[in-house]
C-alpha cells in the first residue's frame, strides 16, 4: 500500500514547509553547525495504527536531502506504545528543521487509520456483513490523504470528490420536487458508467427510492427499527448505506441490522492526531 503523492499533495507539503521554516530557523541556526551529525528516532508514544512513513520520508527529503531514513515498520500495522517507528541519521539542523512539519503529517494520518481501525474491529466483531466506509467530511486540502489514511486503517472510501459519483442529497430532492424525479434525471443526464445514490430520510422516501430504481439509497439518520425495516423492504434490490451520526456506541448495533455500508464521518471530521515524537540520540 503506496502513499499517494500526488502534485496535490506535493502543494500541501511545500505549503507546510513554508508556514514553519519560511522565515528560517533562528534556533537552530543558533546552535548548531551546518555539518554537525546526529542520529535520532521516530517513536509511538501510544498504541496506534502507522499510516503516512513514505510521506514522512519525502517530507524529510525536502529539506535534507542528505538524511538517511530507515523505516522500521509498514503502513497499516499495529504497533504498540514505545516502538520505533524510523531511524534518522546525518544532518542535526536539518533533522531539526522538518522535525514538526513531517510528525503533524505521520501524526494526523496515523490518527485517522487508527479511528478506522476501532470501527472496522467493532463491526467485525459482530459478523455483520457491512463495510465501514468514509465520507467527504475530511480536513481541507487532505481529502486524498485522509482517505488513504482511512484504507491503511482497513475502512473503505465513498466518492472523493463531486465528479466521482452521483449522489442525490436532501437538498438535491428539495430543489427537483421529489425523490422520483431526481433518480429520473440522473438516470437520463448522468453517464451511464456511474451508480446513481440517494439519500432518504423515511421508508416511504425508501419506497419511491426503489420503484424508481436507485442503485444505492443512503438511509439518513434512521434509527435501528427503521433501518431493519429498510433492510427487509429492499430484500437486496439495491445497496444500503447507513448514515449519520453513528459513532463507536453505536455502529455494532447499526451494522447488525443488516445494512450494506456504514458511512461514518468521525473517521476523518473527529479523528485526533496520535502521540509520535522524535528523539535526537545522545552521543
Amino acid at each position: 500500500m503506496h502513499c499517494p503523492i500526488t502534485p496535490q499533495v506535493e502543494r500541501l507539503v511545500e505549503f507546510a514547509i513554508e508556514e514553519d521554516l519560511g522565515r528560517g530557523d533562528v534556533t537552530t541556526d543558533s546552535l548548531l553547525l551546518e555539518e554537525t551529525a546526529a542520529e535520532g528516532r521516530i517513536l509511538a508514544r501510544e498504541e496506534l495504527v502507522v499510516c503516512g512513513l513514505e510521506l514522512t520520508e519525502y517530507v524529510f527529503a525536502r529539506i535534507g536531502p542528505e538524511l538517511n531514513l530507515s523505516i522500521l515498520v509498514t503502513d497499516g500495522e499495529e504497533v504498540s506504545d514505545g516502538t520505533e517507528l524510523i531511524l534518522v541519521n546525518g544532518s542535526a539542523a536539518a533533522m531539526l528543521m522538518v522535525e514538526r512539519t513531517a510528525l503533524n503529517f505521520l501524526q494526523r494520518l496515523s490518527g485517522v487509520a487508527t479511528t478506522t481501525r476501532r470501527y472496522v474491529k467493532i463491526v467485525s466483531a459482530t459478523g455483520a456483513k457491512a463495510r465501514v466506509v468514509d465520507t467527504r467530511k475530511t480536513l481541507p486540502g487532505w481529502r486524498i490523504l485522509d482517505k488513504w489514511a482511512v484504507s491503511c486503517g482497513g475502512g473503505g472510501n465513498h466518492r472523493v470528490d463531486l465528479g466521482s459519483g452521483v449522489l442525490i442529497k436532501d437538498n438535491h430532492i428539495a430543489a427537483c420536487g421529489s425523490v422520483w424525479e431526481a433518480i429520473k434525471r440522473a438516470q437520463r443526464l448522468a453517464p451511464h458508467t456511474l451508480r446513481i445514490e440517494v439519500e432518504v430520510s423515511n421508508l416511504a422516501q425508501l419506497d419511491e427510492a426503489l420503484e424508481a430504481g436507485a442503485d444505492i439509497i443512503m438511509l439518513d439518520n434512521m434509527n435501528e427499527d427503521q433501518l431493519s425495516q429498510a433492510v427487509q423492504r429492499t430484500d437486496g434490490r439495491a445497496l444500503l448505506e447507513a448514515s449519520g451520526g453513528i459513532n463507536r456506541d453505536t455502529v455494532a448495533a447499526v451494522a447488525l441490522t443488516g445494512v450494506d455500508l456504514v458511512s461514518v464521518g468521525r473517521l476523518t471530521h473527529s479523528a485526533r492526531s496520535v502521540d509520535i515524537s522524535m528523539e535526537i540520540i545522545e552521543k
